[in-house]
Protein backbone atom coordinates (compact mmCIF):
# COMPACT_ATOMS: atom_id res chain seq x y z
CA UNK A 1 0.00 0.00 0.00
CA UNK A 2 2.95 2.56 1.40
CA UNK A 3 4.91 1.47 -1.81
CA UNK A 4 2.06 1.85 -4.36
CA UNK A 5 1.22 5.50 -3.26
CA UNK A 6 5.12 6.24 -3.72
CA UNK A 7 5.19 5.18 -6.95
CA UNK A 8 2.27 7.35 -8.04
CA UNK A 9 3.18 10.41 -6.16
CA UNK A 10 7.24 10.07 -7.56
CA UNK A 11 5.78 9.54 -10.99
CA UNK A 12 3.27 12.98 -10.81
CA UNK A 13 6.41 14.43 -9.48
CA UNK A 14 8.38 13.97 -12.93
CA UNK A 15 10.48 10.92 -11.54
CA UNK A 16 11.54 8.25 -13.58
CA UNK A 17 9.92 5.39 -11.63
CA UNK A 18 10.59 2.12 -11.73
CA UNK A 19 9.03 -0.73 -9.26
CA UNK A 20 10.56 -3.17 -7.56
CA UNK A 21 8.74 -6.37 -6.16
CA UNK A 22 8.88 -10.16 -5.81
CA UNK A 23 6.67 -11.63 -9.47
CA UNK A 24 3.98 -13.36 -7.17
CA UNK A 25 3.29 -9.81 -5.64
CA UNK A 26 1.65 -7.85 -8.24
CA UNK A 27 -0.71 -5.87 -6.52
CA UNK A 28 -3.07 -3.87 -8.27
CA UNK A 29 -0.77 -1.02 -7.89
CA UNK A 30 1.54 -2.51 -10.09
CA UNK A 31 -0.38 -4.62 -12.39
CA UNK A 32 -2.29 -1.01 -13.54
CA UNK A 33 1.33 0.56 -13.55
CA UNK A 34 2.40 1.91 -16.87
CA UNK A 35 5.93 2.74 -15.80
CA UNK A 36 8.93 0.24 -15.63
CA UNK A 37 8.55 -2.81 -13.70
CA UNK A 38 11.74 -5.22 -12.61
CA UNK A 39 10.56 -8.68 -10.58
CA UNK A 40 13.29 -8.98 -7.96
CA UNK A 41 13.12 -10.82 -4.68
CA UNK A 42 14.97 -8.47 -2.29
CA UNK A 43 16.54 -12.05 -0.70
CA UNK A 44 18.33 -12.36 -4.23
CA UNK A 45 21.49 -10.14 -3.23
CA UNK A 46 23.21 -11.00 -6.26
CA UNK A 47 19.87 -10.31 -8.57
CA UNK A 48 19.50 -6.34 -6.41
CA UNK A 49 22.97 -5.24 -6.91
CA UNK A 50 22.79 -6.56 -10.77
CA UNK A 51 19.31 -4.66 -10.98
CA UNK A 52 20.89 -1.27 -8.90
CA UNK A 53 24.10 -1.18 -11.19
CA UNK A 54 21.46 -1.59 -14.43
CA UNK A 55 19.07 1.25 -13.25
CA UNK A 56 21.89 4.13 -11.69
CA UNK A 57 19.04 4.98 -8.88
CA UNK A 58 19.18 8.42 -7.71
CA UNK A 59 16.71 7.34 -4.94
CA UNK A 60 15.61 3.75 -3.32
CA UNK A 61 12.30 3.43 -1.40
CA UNK A 62 12.66 0.19 0.34
CA UNK A 63 9.15 -0.72 1.37
CA UNK A 64 9.35 -4.75 1.00
CA UNK A 65 8.65 -6.52 4.45
CA UNK A 66 7.06 -8.93 6.50
CA UNK A 67 4.98 -5.89 7.01
CA UNK A 68 2.54 -6.68 10.03
CA UNK A 69 3.13 -6.85 13.84
CA UNK A 70 0.68 -9.25 14.56
CA UNK A 71 1.66 -11.79 11.62
CA UNK A 72 4.73 -11.77 13.30
CA UNK A 73 3.61 -14.18 15.73
CA UNK A 74 3.16 -16.74 13.66
CA UNK A 75 5.77 -16.07 11.05
CA UNK A 76 8.66 -15.02 13.27
CA UNK A 77 11.42 -17.04 11.35
CA UNK A 78 10.19 -15.48 7.86
CA UNK A 79 9.66 -12.01 9.70
CA UNK A 80 13.58 -11.84 10.43
CA UNK A 81 14.69 -13.49 7.25
CA UNK A 82 12.66 -10.65 4.85
CA UNK A 83 13.07 -7.63 7.56
CA UNK A 84 16.56 -8.03 8.69
CA UNK A 85 18.53 -10.15 5.85
CA UNK A 86 16.42 -8.55 3.04
CA UNK A 87 17.13 -4.75 4.22
CA UNK A 88 21.10 -6.19 4.77
CA UNK A 89 20.79 -7.16 0.73
CA UNK A 90 19.11 -4.10 -0.27
CA UNK A 91 21.90 -1.94 1.55
CA UNK A 92 24.51 -4.13 0.60
CA UNK A 93 23.58 -3.47 -3.31
CA UNK A 94 23.28 -0.53 -3.01
CA UNK A 95 26.41 -0.02 -1.44
CA UNK A 96 28.51 -1.80 -4.46
CA UNK A 97 26.74 -0.08 -7.01
CA UNK A 98 24.98 3.07 -6.45
CA UNK A 99 26.56 4.21 -2.98
CA UNK A 100 26.10 7.74 -3.89
CA UNK A 101 21.84 6.87 -4.01
CA UNK A 102 19.41 7.70 -1.35
CA UNK A 103 18.10 5.23 0.50
CA UNK A 104 14.43 5.07 2.64
CA UNK A 105 14.29 2.25 4.81
CA UNK A 106 11.12 1.67 6.54
CA UNK A 107 11.27 1.66 9.90
CA UNK A 108 8.06 1.34 12.50
CA UNK A 109 6.97 2.34 15.30
CA UNK A 110 6.68 -1.13 16.81
CA UNK A 111 10.19 -0.37 17.80
CA UNK A 112 9.02 1.51 20.78
CA UNK A 113 7.41 -1.26 22.20
CA UNK A 114 6.91 -1.95 26.05
CA UNK A 115 5.66 1.51 26.47
CA UNK A 116 2.84 2.76 28.95
CA UNK A 117 0.51 5.66 28.64
CA UNK A 118 2.20 8.08 30.59
CA UNK A 119 5.83 7.61 28.25
CA UNK A 120 3.76 9.26 25.24
CA UNK A 121 4.03 11.15 23.25
CA UNK A 122 7.02 9.25 22.05
CA UNK A 123 10.21 11.20 21.13
CA UNK A 124 12.89 9.54 18.50
CA UNK A 125 15.58 9.54 21.22
CA UNK A 126 13.41 7.67 23.47
CA UNK A 127 15.25 4.09 24.32
CA UNK A 128 13.69 1.44 22.15
CA UNK A 129 12.51 -1.64 24.05
CA UNK A 130 10.34 -3.86 21.48
CA UNK A 131 7.92 -6.54 22.67
CA UNK A 132 6.99 -8.60 19.14
CA UNK A 133 9.16 -9.93 16.55
CA UNK A 134 8.58 -7.31 14.02
CA UNK A 135 9.63 -4.77 16.23
CA UNK A 136 12.79 -6.65 16.64
CA UNK A 137 12.72 -7.00 13.43
CA UNK A 138 12.57 -3.16 12.66
CA UNK A 139 14.58 -2.46 15.14
CA UNK A 140 17.48 -4.57 13.41
CA UNK A 141 16.74 -2.71 9.91
CA UNK A 142 17.04 0.71 11.58
CA UNK A 143 20.62 0.07 13.27
CA UNK A 144 21.85 -1.42 10.11
CA UNK A 145 20.71 1.96 8.18
CA UNK A 146 22.36 3.61 10.75
CA UNK A 147 25.57 1.76 10.21
CA UNK A 148 26.06 1.57 6.29
CA UNK A 149 25.52 6.00 6.78
CA UNK A 150 27.87 6.33 9.93
CA UNK A 151 30.61 3.40 8.32
CA UNK A 152 30.17 4.05 4.92
CA UNK A 153 28.15 7.88 4.29
CA UNK A 154 25.92 6.63 2.63
CA UNK A 155 22.60 9.08 2.65
CA UNK A 156 20.29 6.57 4.44
CA UNK A 157 17.01 7.96 5.62
CA UNK A 158 14.99 6.52 8.75
CA UNK A 159 11.19 7.11 8.64
CA UNK A 160 9.83 5.39 12.19
CA UNK A 161 5.92 4.79 10.78
CA UNK A 162 3.45 4.83 12.25
CA UNK A 163 0.54 2.28 11.62
CA UNK A 164 -0.75 3.70 7.87
CA UNK A 165 -3.78 3.45 6.77
CA UNK A 166 -5.37 3.42 3.00
CA UNK A 167 -6.74 1.83 0.47
CA UNK A 168 -5.47 -1.34 -1.68
CA UNK A 169 -4.62 -3.17 1.93
CA UNK A 170 -4.97 -6.93 3.02
CA UNK A 171 -7.61 -7.31 5.83
CA UNK A 172 -4.28 -7.81 8.21
CA UNK A 173 -4.63 -4.76 10.56
CA UNK A 174 -7.48 -3.64 12.40
CA UNK A 175 -8.88 -1.47 10.38
CA UNK A 176 -8.73 -3.26 7.56
CA UNK A 177 -10.20 -6.18 8.94
CA UNK A 178 -13.17 -3.89 10.56
CA UNK A 179 -13.82 -2.54 7.12
CA UNK A 180 -14.21 -5.80 5.24
CA UNK A 181 -16.03 -7.31 7.30
CA UNK A 182 -18.73 -4.48 7.64
CA UNK A 183 -18.90 -3.84 3.96
CA UNK A 184 -19.56 -8.25 3.70
CA UNK A 185 -22.28 -7.21 6.05
CA UNK A 186 -23.89 -4.27 4.41
CA UNK A 187 -24.05 -6.29 1.16
CA UNK A 188 -25.82 -9.09 3.08
CA UNK A 189 -22.32 -11.64 2.37
CA UNK A 190 -22.25 -12.42 6.08
CA UNK A 191 -24.24 -12.43 9.62
CA UNK A 192 -23.84 -8.87 11.45
CA UNK A 193 -21.34 -10.10 13.55
CA UNK A 194 -18.45 -8.41 13.56
CA UNK A 195 -15.22 -10.21 15.31
CA UNK A 196 -12.47 -7.96 17.22
CA UNK A 197 -9.64 -8.49 19.40
CA UNK A 198 -8.76 -5.58 22.15
CA UNK A 199 -11.16 -2.83 21.11
CA UNK A 200 -9.57 -0.28 24.21
CA UNK A 201 -6.36 0.16 23.08
CA UNK A 202 -5.28 3.76 21.07
CA UNK A 203 -3.07 4.06 18.12
CA UNK A 204 -1.69 7.15 16.12
CA UNK A 205 -3.16 6.42 12.71
CA UNK A 206 -2.26 8.23 9.96
CA UNK A 207 -3.23 8.58 6.49
CA UNK A 208 -1.21 7.20 3.64
CA UNK A 209 -1.05 10.20 1.45
CA UNK A 210 0.16 12.03 4.51
CA UNK A 211 2.23 9.48 5.59
CA UNK A 212 4.32 9.51 2.04
CA UNK A 213 4.15 13.14 2.01
CA UNK A 214 6.05 13.56 5.26
CA UNK A 215 8.85 10.92 3.65
CA UNK A 216 8.86 13.12 0.87
CA UNK A 217 9.54 16.14 2.63
CA UNK A 218 12.00 14.49 5.03
CA UNK A 219 14.62 13.43 2.10
CA UNK A 220 14.37 16.70 0.68
CA UNK A 221 14.66 18.40 3.59
CA UNK A 222 15.68 15.92 6.62
CA UNK A 223 19.08 14.76 7.74
CA UNK A 224 20.35 11.15 6.76
CA UNK A 225 21.10 8.55 9.55
CA UNK A 226 18.71 10.67 12.19
CA UNK A 227 15.07 8.94 12.93
CA UNK A 228 11.87 10.49 12.56
CA UNK A 229 8.53 10.07 13.70
CA UNK A 230 5.92 9.91 10.95
CA UNK A 231 2.72 10.13 12.38
CA UNK A 232 0.04 12.77 13.33
CA UNK A 233 0.56 13.03 17.02
CA UNK A 234 -3.12 12.18 17.84
CA UNK A 235 -4.26 8.81 18.98
CA UNK A 236 -7.79 7.51 18.38
CA UNK A 237 -9.21 4.44 19.53
CA UNK A 238 -9.37 1.10 18.13
CA UNK A 239 -12.99 0.81 19.56
CA UNK A 240 -14.00 4.28 18.09
CA UNK A 241 -12.31 3.38 14.89
CA UNK A 242 -15.05 0.64 14.47
CA UNK A 243 -18.12 2.73 15.61
CA UNK A 244 -16.79 5.25 12.85
CA UNK A 245 -17.21 2.31 10.38
CA UNK A 246 -20.70 0.91 11.55
CA UNK A 247 -22.28 3.95 11.60
CA UNK A 248 -20.93 5.26 8.58
CA UNK A 249 -22.33 2.14 6.79
CA UNK A 250 -25.40 2.60 8.25
CA UNK A 251 -25.87 -1.00 9.87
CA UNK A 252 -26.75 -2.74 12.91
CA UNK A 253 -24.31 -5.34 14.17
CA UNK A 254 -23.13 -7.69 16.89
CA UNK A 255 -19.49 -6.98 18.60
CA UNK A 256 -17.55 -10.26 19.66
CA UNK A 257 -14.29 -10.57 20.66
CA UNK A 258 -12.39 -13.22 18.84
CA UNK A 259 -9.29 -15.15 21.10
CA UNK A 260 -7.89 -15.89 18.47
CA UNK A 261 -7.44 -12.00 17.41
CA UNK A 262 -5.83 -10.96 20.83
CA UNK A 263 -2.09 -11.12 20.69
CA UNK A 264 0.72 -11.92 23.79
CA UNK A 265 1.26 -8.30 24.30
CA UNK A 266 -0.76 -5.53 22.95
CA UNK A 267 0.30 -1.58 24.09
CA UNK A 268 -2.98 -0.02 25.06
CA UNK A 269 -1.07 3.43 23.85
CA UNK A 270 0.96 4.48 20.89
CA UNK A 271 1.38 7.68 19.91
CA UNK A 272 4.06 9.62 18.54
CA UNK A 273 5.25 12.84 18.95
CA UNK A 274 5.83 14.47 15.55
CA UNK A 275 7.93 17.65 16.10
CA UNK A 276 10.90 16.96 14.18
CA UNK A 277 8.59 16.27 11.24
CA UNK A 278 6.06 19.26 11.88
CA UNK A 279 9.48 21.57 11.56
CA UNK A 280 10.05 20.81 7.64
CA UNK A 281 7.28 22.17 7.02
CA UNK A 282 4.52 19.10 7.26
CA UNK A 283 1.36 19.65 8.28
CA UNK A 284 -1.58 16.79 8.09
CA UNK A 285 -4.42 16.93 5.03
CA UNK A 286 -6.74 14.07 5.48
CA UNK A 287 -8.86 13.46 8.70
CA UNK A 288 -9.45 9.82 10.14
CA UNK A 289 -12.93 10.21 9.00
CA UNK A 290 -12.20 10.54 5.66
CA UNK A 291 -9.20 7.75 5.79
CA UNK A 292 -11.62 5.45 7.42
CA UNK A 293 -14.50 6.49 4.50
CA UNK A 294 -12.28 5.83 1.57
CA UNK A 295 -11.43 2.45 3.25
CA UNK A 296 -15.21 1.68 3.61
CA UNK A 297 -15.79 2.18 0.18
CA UNK A 298 -12.43 0.63 -1.38
CA UNK A 299 -13.94 -2.58 0.23
CA UNK A 300 -17.39 -2.31 -0.55
CA UNK A 301 -16.35 -1.99 -4.22
CA UNK A 302 -14.09 -5.43 -3.42
CA UNK A 303 -16.81 -6.86 -2.23
CA UNK A 304 -18.83 -6.32 -5.27
CA UNK A 305 -16.66 -6.90 -7.91
CA UNK A 306 -16.91 -10.38 -5.96
CA UNK A 307 -20.66 -10.56 -6.47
Amino acid sequence: MVGGCFLEKLAEAGWDVVGVARSTALGRHIINWSHPFRPCDILDRDALTRLFAKEEPDLIVHMAAQAFNGASWDAEYYTHLANTEGTLNVLSAARLSCPESKILIACSSAEYGDVKPEDCPLVEDRLLRPITPYGVSKVATECMGYQFFSNYGMPVYLPRMFIHVGTGHPPATAIQNFARQVALIKRGKIKPVIRTGRLDTARDFIDVRDGVAAMLLMLEKGDPGVPMNICNGVAVGIGDVLKILIRRAGIEVQVQQDAGLLRPSDEPLLLGDNTRLVKLGWARQHTIKETLDDVLDDWLGRVDASL
